[in-house]
């Protein structure tokens, strides 16, 4: 991905609003296939999935120093993102199996 060079404050703030409205729409994305996967699971314990956890965090870590952005906010971040995902993967799973 490329960073352009901005001539103005104004232009680097229009430029990190629209990063920030893709990163949304990606992180919205994400929930949606956890959210489905769901479906292909057989109990919560196959919900938390700690080895894939670990999986997606050292992928996400090794990715974020190719970027030479900090694997400890990465890292930080997903932690959050995963958390939440996978309570709503648990609901999703109780919901669909109350059915």
């Amino acid at each position: 991905m490329e960073v352009i060079t901005c001539t103005s404050l104004d232009e680097v703030r229009t430029q990190i609003d629209q990063l920030d409205d893709q990163i949304v729409e990606l992180i919205a994305a994400r929930n949606g296939y956890v959210k489905q996967a769901a479906n292909f699971k057989h109990s919560v314990e196959e919900i938390k999935a700690n080895e894939r956890m670990e999986a997606v965090m050292d992928r996400v870590r090794l990715r974020a120093m190719e970027f030479g952005v900090s694997p400890n906010l990465l890292t930080k971040l997903y932690t959050i993102m995963i958390d939440a995902m996978v309570e709503a993967e648990i609901s999703e799973f109780q919901n669909a199996k109350s059915l």
